[in-house]
């Protein structure tokens, strides 16, 4: 980002940790003024996440905003504080999320409910709520949301998961189509499996026939032989939130060290 051109600003929720954090704190480095949010009960992570972008830069501008993003009411909060701190929104990253090891037979209603009211809703709300001001502001912005590989292909006992994750790929398409003409991108990435503490408890919650780590099975999955870094996952959303990304739109690219081939 050029010296002479007014700081971005950026939201990325699910910022407290793992791949969130590693994108929130990229954003910061492109020169980004960034909004990290996340759950109220994670209020100490996130001001680690803003106290470690200081550490980096002391110029740098961030806004910590505790959201849950299943609320409409906490999502158009987010949003309004962004604009009343930073005067707009540019790049809104729909990163928060969550994942549980459970059959299909076994996954309860509530269960699945819950999910969805954070996979789907959640980025739903930030999308709309996002889009609306990008609109209001006429000068188009980036969409970021958070697909998986497991929105790319069913696995076993990530069914709730897994689809969500596919209907991540379909409303990113649906308003891709729906908000170009306002000069708003939107993309997902779909990482594979990256070294966050999401990963760790789900795969803690999966017993393989072998006995073997279902970690070191994700490993030996991968041509690469390792799981990924977050820092991986965020150095592709920096490239989706620049200019270098303005003819791509509504695609779900996917990140997994060549476990799916598209």
């Amino acid at each position: 980002m050029s010296p002479n051109t007014q700081p971005k600003t950026a939201i990325v929720t699910g910022a407290a940790q793992g791949i969130g954090k590693a994108i929130a704190i990229q954003l910061a480095n492109d020169g980004f003024s960034v909004v990290i949010s996340d759950i109220a009960a994670k209020q100490s992570l996130m001001d680690d996440v803003a106290a470690e972008i200081k550490t980096k830069n002391v110029d740098a501008r961030t806004l910590v905003v505790p959201a849950d993003v299943s609320s409409a009411s906490d999502v158009n909060n987010l949003v309004a504080k962004t604009k009343e701190t930073f005067g707009g929104l540019d790049v809104m990253v729909a990163n928060a999320g969550v994942c549980w090891s459970k059959s299909i037979l076994d996954v309860t209603v509530e269960e699945w409910e819950k999910l969805f009211a954070i996979n789907v809703r959640g980025v739903l709300l930030c999308y709309q709520a996002a889009a609306r001001l990008m609109i209001e502001q006429k000068r188009g912005g980036r969409i970021i949301g958070a697909s998986s590989i497991a929105g790319k292909k069913g696995s076993a006992m990530i069914g709730a998961y897994s689809a969500s994750k596919f209907a991540i790929r379909s409303l990113t398409q649906t308003a891709a189509c729906e908000w170009g003409v306002h000069g708003i991108t939107v993309n997902a990435y779909a990482p594979g499996t990256i070294d966050t503490p999401m990963l760790r408890e789900a795969a803690g919650a999966v017993i393989t026939p072998s006995g073997a780590s279902i970690i070191d099975q994700f490993k030996a999955a991968t041509p690469l032989g390792r799981v990924g870094e977050p820092e991986e996952i965020a150095n592709f959303v920096s490239m989706l939130a620049s200019e270098k990304s303005s003819y791509m739109t509504g695609q779900t690219i996917t990140i997994d060290g060549g476990i799916w081939f598209d």
